[in-house]
């Protein structure tokens, strides 16, 4: 047919075909279908998926397409994921999604990543990781064996834990490996800190000693307290060495020469926790860059300000309890900008500007919990029988991992937290090394470290 008469003949066709009613419609098409052959079929096939099959997402704007994806959840978008290869390449590229369901685990983001397909695959990883804790999968558990008696000092930095134990030793182990590798002839050992070249122990002597890794020389001996010495710090920096006793005072040292420079008193219990650390808010009483001494009994935290300027008057005296109904536990965090303690009460957490409580955080069956570490995303805690993982943003406990009858002790530090930059977001990186350590009642020391990634 010569193609005027054919378009003569097509729009006679249509003309006619407008007028029949909905049923004649498809029972014409029903009878040109059938007449069809393969050619006709696959074009009628073709033309009818782009009719009635709009792919929104592929004719929207990049920009709209990602707005309308903010509002699915990470599960519904991985499903969508599937329906094809547009639809995955565009919600993979949907950085502000996928960073925002991170952050939504507890992830912490490097905004100076720019590759948008870097996101979705750290959320996956994000998201297993997750599912270990919760599953109580994440966690594996080792031992150390080396001392011959009670280990009571525990003190952990860079992959290293050093170990201290009655049997007048202290050792320094790789815990990546489970290798000694320093140890050292000591006086008894109730509080260890260490770096690259000394050791500090403070001891059930009444004194404190700094030792030298490399010849197990002792350089420096403290003498003074009448009790125990039960936790010490120091700062090369300043050159000052801190003890608490329980003699109840607390001890400022000249870390070179040992000489005693102020006796710190007002506990009436124990001090069984001292900590020197930089500020980082300003008050009334301190600003940015001070250095700053807490001291901790059973009942209460002190704070003094502490420099070059040796003597000091405490500025301020923290309690859960008027009336010492309520006891602290003994392990204390401080980072320059908050104080945490647990008691049987709960979780309390200090703003160090103002010293006023901003929470005190009460889960489940508390009474026997403490703390390890706290962040500002999770925080570690632990009873007698579990180690516990808090979610601080909805003050949840989403994992624990069994504990074994391990060494108790109320007011020593025979445990400890290991790796602790994760409490402010797990990064994929940092979720590997020591978790937890605990002594054990054969003097070998129980290990709980991060499994590897699946």
């Amino acid at each position: 047919m010569e193609k005027k008469d054919f378009e003569a003949w097509l729009d006679n066709i249509s003309i006619t075909f407008l007028s029949l009613t909905d049923l004649q419609k498809n029972e014409t098409l029903d009878h040109l279908i059938s007449l069809s052959g393969a050619v006709q079929l696959r074009h009628l096939s073709n033309n009818l998926e782009i009719l009635l099959k709009r792919d929104f997402l592929k004719l929207l704007p990049l920009e709209l397409s990602f707005y309308l994806l903010k509002w699915l959840d990470p599960q519904t978008l991985l499903t969508c994921c599937l329906v094809s290869k547009q639809w995955n390449k565009v919600i993979s590229a949907c950085t502000e999604v996928w960073q925002t369901a991170c952050k939504n685990l507890g992830w912490q983001i490097d905004d100076s990543v720019q590759d948008s397909l870097h996101w979705k695959k750290v959320y996956l990883k994000a998201i297993l990781r997750m599912k270990q804790l919760k599953d109580h999968e994440a966690f594996e558990t080792s031992s150390l064996i080396g001392h011959s008696a009670r280990v009571y000092a525990l003190y952990y930095k860079d992959g290293l834990l050093c170990t201290g134990s009655d049997d007048l030793s202290a050792k320094l182990w790789d815990v990546s490996t489970g290798q000694c590798i320093y140890g050292i002839q000591t006086h008894t050992c109730a509080a260890v800190k260490f770096d690259e070249q000394k050791l500090v122990t403070g001891s059930f002597d009444n004194t404190v000693a700094c030792w030298e890794w490399s010849s197990g020389a002792k350089t420096q001996h403290f003498r003074g307290h009448t009790g125990a010495v039960f936790s010490v710090d120091y700062n090369d920096e300043l050159d000052i060495l801190v003890s608490g006793s329980a003699d109840f005072t607390v001890k400022v040292w000249a870390l070179s020469t040992g000489t005693c420079l102020n006796t710190l008193t007002g506990h009436t219990e124990w001090v069984t926790k001292v900590v020197l650390q930089k500020c980082k808010v300003k008050s009334l009483m301190h600003s940015p860059g001070d250095y700053i001494l807490l001291s901790a009994d059973k009942y209460e935290i002190k704070i003094w300000p502490i420099g070059r300027e040796i003597n000091c008057k405490c500025l301020k005296t923290l309690s859960v309890s008027e009336d010492r109904s309520i006891s602290l536990q003994p392990r204390l965090h401080f980072d320059g900008k908050y104080i945490v303690c647990s008691s049987a009460l709960g979780l309390y957490q200090w703003d160090f500007a103002s010293y006023d409580i901003l929470r005190v955080i009460k889960p489940p069956d508390f009474s026997n919990v403490s703390l390890l570490g706290f962040g500002e995303i999770f925080a570690l805690l632990f009873d007698n029988r579990y180690l516990y993982i808090m979610d601080l943003r909805t003050e949840k406990l989403i994992s624990r991992w069994p504990l074994p009858e391990y060494r108790k002790s109320k007011r020593g530090s025979s445990f400890l937290a290991g790796e602790m930059s994760w409490l402010n977001g797990l990064n994929g990186q940092n979720d590997m090394g020591l978790v937890f350590a605990t002594s054990m009642p054969d003097h070998s020391i129980h290990l709980v470290l991060w499994k590897e990634h699946g």
